[in-house]
């Protein structure tokens, strides 16, 4: 049989939509030896694990856990659980993450309403209010308002507390995907009145992509217990996951331990941070990036006054080849940024500053890549002026 190599994967700086980069303290506590899911010694790092969650999401929901898979599977969990037949339900799409919620709404045979609104910009609550008094007119109470905070596709961060207030006004639930956003922007679950909320690791949270932090309220939970119909997904049912991460420790699945060592120890590091802290970092640098990047000479492409800090959306200059300078980013500096998605393929660039690849360093690497990428191709990019003016910023900060 032929012979394979061993995996030694030559590092990368992850500037992209995510995955982001990893502490080397999460990458250790990845590596630490496997124990049984069911062991004493791991039912307690479930618990600590349990209880930093509920920080970072700013809840005491009990049912507060990471599901076993990457970011898709919480909204697929999001949705199955709370989503019978015959519902009706009302997704905000402003991009690709807003759309597969429609999607998977669809599949689990929901009567899908939707408010669309031109990719970068954001959905506006009032459009919401519109749209939930149009379905009562027509004799359809909408059971469920989706929405995406921070929209990974365009770089939209999206006003999420005042659609949840709408969406109660109307006796419908709230679904938040938090994907992109925990961790990196306050998302103040209880705050905000949020009713179920569910992320990724792999982005602000800085663990490797495969769980899907999840938390769930009072009026989430008085839903799921009323269900008429068994949840269509049995490896993503909430009644049976509860069971397990609870206090009867009802066996479901294999859970995955090392996945949770690593996200125990992400959230260690949050917390020490503190999110207060977090938040501003996060902050700053986006700042910074903006400004260098305005200086340099390209327009910003989210909707002004709704940009999410951990993920900048650039429009690409006129006859640039966005691949072949995301490719020469990655071959001359080992710099790894994204695309656009669907309608935006070739003309926005994503740059993402999450977690722990949110450094200054970072922001000026990626400043000077990109002038170099872009000037390659004959663009007229002035890299000087675009480290000055995030320097600018870094200096108003101090």
């Amino acid at each position: 049989m032929q012979q394979f190599e061993a995996v030694n994967t030559a590092g990368r700086i992850l500037l992209g939509p995510g995955p982001s980069g990893v502490h080397p303290r999460v990458l250790r506590a990845f590596s630490m030896p496997t124990i049984g899911h069911l062991d004493p010694e791991f039912l307690g790092i479930m618990n600590a694990t349990k209880q930093m969650l509920q920080h970072v999401f700013g809840t005491a929901n009990e049912l507060t856990i990471p599901i076993s898979g990457t970011g898709s599977a919480g909204m697929e969990t999001a949705l199955v659980n709370f989503i019978e037949p015959g519902d009706r339900v009302l997704i905000c799409i402003s991009g690709l993450f807003g759309q597969r919620m429609a999607d998977v709404a669809s599949r689990c045979g929901a009567q899908v309403d939707t408010i669309e609104v031109p990719w970068g910009q954001s959905v506006q609550p009032d459009q919401v209010e519109e749209a939930l008094a149009e379905a009562e007119a027509k004799g359809g109470r909408v059971k469920l308002v989706g929405i995406v905070h921070a929209e990974t596709s365009t770089g939209v961060l999206q006003p999420v507390a005042e659609v949840a207030k709408i969406a109660h006004a109307h006796g419908a639930l709230i679904v938040v995907d938090a994907v992109t956003s925990l961790g990196g922007a306050p998302v103040d679950v209880d705050a905000n009145d949020l009713d179920i909320v569910y992320s990724g690791t792999q982005k602000c949270l800085s663990c490797p992509p495969g769980l899907a932090p999840l938390t769930v309220g009072r009026r989430g939970l008085d839903v799921l217990r009323a269900r008429s119909t068994k949840v269509q997904s049995w490896y993503l049912d909430l009644t049976m996951l509860m069971a397990y991460w609870g206090a009867e420790r009802f066996y479901h699945h294999t859970a995955p331990v090392n996945m949770i060592y690593a996200l125990h120890e992400s959230l260690r590091l949050i917390v020490e941070e503190g999110l207060e802290a977090r938040y501003a970092r996060h902050r700053l640098h986006a700042e910074a990036l903006k400004a260098g990047l305005e200086g340099m000479g390209l327009a910003l492409f989210a909707q002004e006054g709704f940009r999410a800090p951990m993920l900048t959306t650039v429009t690409v200059p006129e006859g640039i080849d966005e691949v072949a300078a995301r490719k020469r980013l990655l071959a001359q500096y080992g710099i790894e940024i994204g695309g656009g998605l669907g309608p935006l393929k070739g003309k926005i660039f994503r740059i993402g500053l999450m977690g722990y690849s949110c450094t200054k360093t970072n922001v000026m690497l990626i400043l000077t890549g990109l002038a170099e990428a872009l000037a390659a191709q004959g663009f007229n990019a002035d890299g000087r002026a675009a480290l000055e003016a995030a320097a600018v910023v870094y200096e108003a900060s101090a």
